[in-house]
């Protein structure tokens, strides 16, 4: 046990792996990287360090800090969240990357420009994600920097600015492939100090996992009033939550540019794949890893050491800091505390590459065609820079406000927004009569009906898992039924829908001459 908390020995231990992955990432940049190089890599990067960087970019300090805290706070019923995995990575290997890499789609919204012939609709998707990454990267530099702040006490706004310096640094410099190096580098950080938490807690509990599999027999994994399915499908049950993670997950794979920015840098769908079940296994892996956590949290602190009120005014999602802090050995709690920075600066890097990306090639060059490859690298620079400079800031102003559980609050942020670009993707991969006309009324129409679900209804008459459901039915609805109102008897064009799929595979010649 580390009764010191946070000692000059553990703030070593961090400084060192932040000065060692800002090396890492300038030196994997040493490379000039120019025009599509510096968004889509130069093809030496090798699946498995791609499907980590994947991995890296979707396990935030929102899951390493929030999963943890809400299995100790409560059940794991946010656990089977992880589960929709389980949907999407089929939907996306059968139906999403064929025609992704069979287009050698730029970015993601290259799609919908393609698909529909609308530039402005390209416009407005990278719009929509660019504000929804500039709140996910805001919200991950907040987390881990409030829970450092309070155990260290260093003033939160330098630990933000820190966080926010290092990943700029090397994302202004050496585009995806520094990113995705770093990342990989990362994960491995991250995955190595969840599997130290997990064997300091089990050696410190009375009765190690036996303990803890006690607790979850007994309505710490399911508690009685939770329930498996309700009728009301807009109410809250494992079922939806299976469900509704699914079809979240799987509009991410194909609407959100940061991951699918990995999937641009190889037409090989065979390295994709693997690229894709690696990363299920290993996001499902690690994150029953810190459910065990949370629920080991909870046996230590409320069953085994109850009464002594030390953990009494700590934060659900600040509790896995706390034990890192007060019960790892001296030197051990900054490598946990390092892979907690991993966690946060893997996602950030990913963010600023990918909306300096879409930024660059989804507007500036739509809005101004025949840019040379030396300007579009520089304004990606640009505005991988200011982005990152503006995400402090809001990162700051949120690490004062008031946020309950971050996990969830950013589930359902992360669902409206991602909600409504994929129903726009999903009606387009699916119908192959849908036109300009109906993916426009199926954004509008399915953004009106989200705001007014989220702002205009009480918070409890619609589980936010369910906002991915009802945004894309309504949009699949709408569009198709504008389409063909509005239709014309020009066809979806050649490899862009799921009927073109069993001809992209028979003929994977292509993916050689790239």
């Amino acid at each position: 046990m580390n009764t010191e908390g946070f000692t000059s020995i553990d703030l070593f231990v961090l400084i060192a792996y932040l000065v060692a992955v800002l090396i890492a990432g300038l030196y994997f940049s040493k490379k000039e990287m120019k025009g599509k190089e510096f968004f889509k890599g130069d093809g030496s990067v090798p699946w498995y360090v791609t499907s980590v960087s994947l991995f890296a970019t979707m396990l935030s300090p929102i899951s390493f800090l929030g999963l943890a805290g809400n299995s100790y706070a409560g059940s794991w019923i946010l656990w089977f969240a992880q589960l929709g995995m389980l949907i999407a990575i089929p939907l996306a290997i059968r139906f999403v990357l064929p025609i992704f890499a069979r287009m050698d789609i730029d970015t993601a919204y290259d799609y919908l420009e393609r698909r529909f012939d609308s530039r402005f609709l390209r416009v407005i998707a990278a719009v929509l994600f660019i504000v929804y990454q500039l709140g996910r990267m805001s919200i991950i530099m907040y987390l881990p920097s409030f829970g450092l702040a309070a155990l260290t006490g260093i003033d939160i706004n330098i630990l933000i600015i820190l966080m926010g310096a290092v990943a700029i640094i090397y994302s202004y410099t050496g585009g995806i492939k520094s990113v995705l190096w770093t990342d990989f580098i990362q994960g491995i950080v991250l995955i190595g100090g969840v599997l130290i938490a997990l064997f300091v807690l089990l050696k410190d509990i009375d009765g190690g996992f036996g303990a803890i599999a006690h607790e979850l027999a007994n309505g710490k994994f399911v508690a009685p009033t939770e329930k498996i399915f309700d009728p009301n499908i807009l109410s809250g049950s494992i079922a939806l939550i299976v469900f509704g993670s699914g079809l979240t997950i799987f509009s991410s794979y194909a609407s959100s540019q940061d991951l699918v920015q990995r999937f641009t840098t190889t037409q090989n769908i065979k390295k994709l794949n693997k690229m894709m079940f690696t990363n299920g296994a290993l996001s499902l892996g690690i994150a029953t890893i810190f459910y065990l956590i949370g629920t080991g949290l909870y046996v230590f602190y409320k069953v085994q050491n109850a009464g002594n009120g030390a953990v009494d005014d700590v934060a659900q999602d600040q509790i896995f800091m706390y034990f890192i802090a007060y019960q790892l050995p001296v030197g051990i709690t900054g490598i946990i505390l390092a892979a907690i920075y991993a966690a946060a600066q893997s996602t950030i890097s990913t963010g600023l590459n990918s909306v300096a990306t879409s930024w660059t090639l989804d507007i500036q060059e739509v809005l101004s065609k025949d840019m040379s490859d030396k300007r579009r690298t520089r304004i990606a620079q640009v505005v991988s820079l200011l982005v990152g400079i503006f995400s402090v800031v809001v990162s700051i102003i949120m690490a004062h406000s008031d946020i309950k559980s971050a996990y969830e609050w950013f589930n359902g942020f992360m669902g409206l927004v991602l909600g409504l670009l994929g129903g726009v993707f999903i009606l387009g991969f699916v119908f192959k009569k849908a036109n300009k006309q109906g993916a426009y009324a199926a954004l509008i129409v399915s953004t009106i009906v989200m705001v007014w679900i989220k702002y205009g209804l009480p918070a409890d008459a619609v589980n936010y898992w369910a906002y991915s459901l009802i945004s894309i039915t309504v949009s699949l609805v709408v569009g198709y039924v504008v389409s063909i109102l509005t239709g014309n008897k020009v066809s979806a064009p050649k490899y862009t829908t799921i009927h073109d799929i069993p001809e992209i595979l028979s003929d994977s010649s292509w993916e050689q001459r790239h």
